[in-house]
Parts: C-alpha cells; structure tokens; sequence
C-alpha cells in the first residue's frame, strides 16, 4: 500500500484505494508511495475527479476511437476478427532528463544497426573480424543474399524504426527488440494524442508537453530525402496487402497524413525496370514506395512465387535505382533475436561507443551450452522464435503450463537456431483507469525513428500496456491497450 503521508495527503479514497506497489519499477510512484515530481500535477487532478467523471471521459475515449474507425484485426480469433483498439485514458509521462538518455540511445542504435546492414551486404568485415558469426547471419530466415552488392540511396537501409524499450526495476530504460522491417503503431500514437487533446484538455495544455503531430509530414520529408537521384519532386506511395491486413487502418491513416495514394500491388506495374501507379488518367511514374508488405511478397519473380500481394519485377527496378524501398529489403535480419544479443558489440564495433541502451540478457539457443541452460530452466525464462513479432512464438515460463513448456522444448530441440531466451523482467507499471479505479499495469515503450537526411526521434511514442491484471504480454493481440506519453519539454 502508498505510505502513511499520501494516505494522509489523500486519504485514499477512490480512484486509487485498490492501487499497489510491487517490486516492479512503478512510473508514476516512487518506492516510498510518494508520487514522482513529473507525475504530481496528473496525481492532485485524478484526486479532484470522481471515479464517475473519469468514466464519462474514458466513454468519450472510446466513442471517439469507434467513429474514427481505429481497430486492429485478430487473425486467431473465430468470434470476429476487428476490435476497436483498447485505450487507456491516463497518460504515461516521462521527464525531459529521461528522455534525453533515450534519445541519444536510440540515434546510437539506428546509426550502428544501419552500418552493419550495409556491411553485411557489401565486404562482410565485421563478419570476418569475428564479432558476429558468419553462420548467424547467413542462416537468418530474413537475410537476403539478393541485396549483395546493391547500393541503396544515402546508404540508408533502416528508414522507420520502431525500438521496443522497457524500463528495468532501477528505472533505467533498456532495449527489449528492434522492429526494423515494417514496424506498426505510429497511428495508434497520433490517435491516442489526438483523443487525449479532447478528454483532458486543460490538463493537457498546461503540463509542457512535446508535440509529436509532425510525425505524418517528417515522415513524408524522410521518403523525399531517399528519392532516386534526378526524380524532381519524387511520386511516393504506401503499398498495403490490403484491407484484411491486421495493420490496414494504420495503413489509410499514414496515406492520409502524408497526403500520398494508398494502392495495393494490383495498382502497380513494372515497364522498363520502372515503377507506374495505374490511375484514371493513364500510368504515372512512382519514385518511392513505403512499404507495408514484408520481404517475402514484394516480388513474385525473386521471392515468393505464390505471392498476390506484391508487383512482379519491383525487385529488378529496385536493383537499378528506379524506384526506392523503404525500408530496404533485408533489414530484417538486423532484427533477428539472435543478432540482437550482439547489438553492443556492433555498436563498439562501428562506433567505438558503449550502448547508452543496454540490451536484456539474452541467451541463444544455437549455442549448445545455453542451449541445455534454457531448456533446463523454462519455467522461469521467456523464451521468444527469433523471426516472430506481436507476441507470437513466446513462451513465458512463470506463467506457463507443463504441457507449454514441453511443446517449446520439442520446437527447441528441432530447430535451436530458432529460438533465444532472456529472463523474466518485471516490466514498469503505470496508472491505468479500469472498472472505476485506477490500478497499475506493467507497460513498454515503442519510439519511432525516421532515418533520412538526420534521424528524427518523436518524442514520446506508443506506450503499450499489459490490460489484464498479472499480464507481461502488452500486444493488443494477445489482450494489450496502448495510452498516450508525454514527454516533457524540462
């Protein structure tokens, strides 16, 4: 329970009588029950509102996101596969000091991992002094041997980043995976903010907060910078798989921000190694296409042949310069959970830096000690595939049943390269609003990074957060909500 002298300060009445410390890392609580200096003013107004105002304000929430259409698709679902995304009405605020180690972690990161991509693509040094292992790399399932050789635009590989960041118990922030493929969520972070300017706006304007509604035409500024040489001003679409992907809302939302057309593979096609958008008016020349579509289906001529989603011969345009990919093809393998353990490494390698992020300890099944460490110790690690994201293809060992853990020790023993482990961390809790009082739920943290002309951090980002009580899966398929962050000015 808080200590004798917020007790005191607020008596405890509702919305916070049932709230609790643990061991975790609390954002909003110091250790003592005493609300953190950042957090004070969001704490004495939850105090002047009755757990009735607090839901009208959440209702509003909801409706809001309902009539904009924000939802996010379920695929393992038989009941239905939309659901309007969860919001959670409190905010997740974060000081100016804090922020600033995070941004300077994160430019470090993006800055190394875009190195590495253009090295293993070109003279492999880094393979060949040793800090990487050769077989690491070439037997990822998201290497490919297709972009050897090839130069992309600026050298920029990793155009939009989204870095998954946990706090750790003593409050340092740390590195939980990079999604540098086609990472999710910046509409859901807009969206969020865009709500929250609505339900809390005195509260709002008078707090110092960072904007972050630039993020559409940063974006947009970005895709320009990496146009082929000589396009003028460059034609840019998104390409979506469509309107049954899981992230197509996010998809309309960012075409509409940057102000570009949404098409889909069908509405495209190569002529001469050149891209073309078919309108009403006849072809017209595409320069840069941001992509929503993962490797395997953006060309059926190079990967998979049985794609419906992507343009046959966009593979040979890109080659030769006519049109730019971002994110570059085979950026995933950057992200592959076993590379990540040696994200240090590559940083110290590259840039002669410690990580100002660190990394969580993880273990890699590939290597026969670890290996046998892991598989004897499964009831108490989280155990992830390395190519799989959304809270997909994990194990979490203390919430686990017997049968779970066999099924993962049989996928273990098959294929070891597929899997690593790390220790259970105790993720932060922020306040969330539920049921008409506010409790505690753990939460991470995904910045976006805009690599273009400079690297562009938007303050803040998509704080997720575990809903159901107990949860460390904070994935809005696997139950997860999102709230919006604040990150101070000082």
């Amino acid at each position: 329970m808080l200590d004798t002298e917020l007790s005191i300060q607020s008596g405890m009445p509702a919305p916070f009588h049932a709230y609790q410390l643990d061991d975790a890392y609390d954002e909003m609580f110091s250790s003592a029950g005493r609300p953190r200096d950042h957090y004070k003013r969001l704490f004495r107004r939850l105090m002047e509102l009755t757990p009735e105002e607090l839901e009208e304000r959440q209702q509003a929430a909801d409706l809001s996101f309902l009539h904009q259409g924000i939802t996010f698709t379920v695929y393992s679902d038989t009941r239905g596969t939309e659901r309007i995304f969860p919001y959670d009405l409190l905010p997740r605020i974060i000081s100016a000091a804090e922020w600033d180690t995070v941004e300077r972690g994160l430019i470090q990161r993006i800055t190394a991992l875009n190195l590495f991509l253009h090295d293993i693509y070109h003279d492999a040094q880094i393979l060949r002094d040793k800090v990487v292992p050769f077989d690491l790399v070439y037997s990822s399932k998201h290497y490919r041997r297709e972009m050897r050789g090839l130069d992309v635009p600026h050298g920029i590989y990793i155009t939009v980043v989204g870095t998954d960041l946990i706090r750790l118990p003593d409050g340092q922030f740390a590195v939980l995976e990079d999604n540098l493929r086609v990472p999710s969520g910046a509409s859901y972070m807009l969206a969020n903010r865009a709500v929250m300017k609505r339900v809390f706006p005195g509260l709002f304007r008078n707090y110092g907060i960072r904007p972050l509604d630039f993020y559409g035409q940063a974006l947009l500024t970005t895709m320009r910078y990496l146009a082929p040489p000589a396009s003028g001003d460059p034609s840019i679409v998104l390409l979506s798989p469509g309107v049954f992907n899981s992230a197509y809302f996010e998809h309309t939302f960012l075409a509409r921000q940057m102000g570009i057309p949404l098409v889909e593979g069908r509405d495209l096609i190569v002529h001469d190694a050149r891209v073309f958008m078919r309108t009403t008016s006849g072809l017209r020349p595409v320069n840069v296409i941001y992509r929503r579509i993962d490797d395997d289906f953006i060309d059926p001529l190079v990967f998979r042949k049985d794609s419906m989603l992507g343009v046959p011969g966009l593979f040979s345009a890109y080659r030769k310069g006519n049109v730019t990919l971002a994110n570059a093809a085979g950026t995933g393998v950057a992200d592959d959970k076993a590379i990540y353990a040696y994200v240090p490494a590559i940083i110290r390698y590259y840039l002669g830096e410690d990580a100002i992020l660190p990394n969580i300890d993880t273990f890699l099944c590939s290597d026969s000690v670890q290996c046998s460490y892991v598989l004897d110790n499964l009831d108490s690690l989280v155990v992830k595939a390395v190519g799989e994201s959304g809270g997909y293809g994990m194990l979490v060992g203390p919430h686990s049943t017997a049968e779970q853990r066999e099924e993962f020790r049989r996928q273990i023993q098959a294929n070891p390269r597929n899997f690593i482990a790390q220790p259970t961390i105790n993720l932060s809790r922020a306040p969330c609003f539920l049921e008409g009082q506010v409790e505690a739920r753990h939460v991470d943290l995904r910045p976006y990074i805009l690599y273009g002309e400079r690297v562009t951090i938007v303050p803040g980002g998509l704080t997720r957060v575990a809903l159901r009580r107990g949860s460390l899966v904070v994935n809005s398929s696997q139950g997860g909500g999102s709230k919006d962050t604040w990150v101070l000015h000082e």
